[in-house]
């Protein structure tokens, strides 16, 4: 039980630790921002998503009010 507690406090230690160190870090080089690339494809794709789950919703409702599923009374 002993070994278990020591490695999860040296991980905990760790997880820690690292972004301090990171931030300590000296730095050469100048920071600057990744490529994007071929992200710019996946614009506009979300609100396509969310029209189209709001439109069968929409569908659904009417359905939903227009349907007579009322027992029939003997």
């Amino acid at each position: 039980m002993k070994i278990r507690n020591s490695i999860s406090a040296s991980a905990a230690l760790a997880l820690a630790a690292a972004p301090i160190a990171a931030q300590a870090a000296p730095s050469e080089l100048p920071r600057t921002g990744a490529e994007v690339g071929e992200s710019e494809e996946l614009v506009g794709t979300t609100m396509w998503i969310v029209a189209a789950v709001a439109l069968g919703l929409i569908i659904w409702g009417i359905i939903e009010l227009t349907d007579d599923n009322e027992p029939e009374s003997p």
